[in-house]
């Protein structure tokens, strides 16, 4: 098998390597240099720093109250005014 490496340095890995090892986009890769040889190993994802401390916030009150309290309470929505007819 052959691939070609693009002027972005990026790579395409035949259909039959992505079939058999599982490889789709988004799967992480290693590369370890082996003497004069290049291994490519597939890897498990790497946790980002956002991934983990990414879940659900739980509040006591509604987001809106909470803001209400930090910011001071919001003003009062100007009323539309209605369109009057002309005789």
């Amino acid at each position: 098998m052959k691939s070609t490496i693009s002027s972005k340095g990026q790579l395409t890995v035949p259909i039959e390597l992505r079939d058999r090892f599982g490889l789709a986009a988004g799967t992480v890769v290693h590369f370890e240099i082996l003497d004069d040889a290049v291994l490519m190993r597939k890897g498990a994802p790497e946790d980002h720093p956002v991934d983990r401390l990414f879940g659900r916030l739980t509040l006591e009150k509604p987001v809106d109250e909470i803001l209400d309290e930090m910011r001071g309470p919001r003003p009062a929505r100007p009323r539309k005014k209605r369109a009057t007819r002309r005789q």
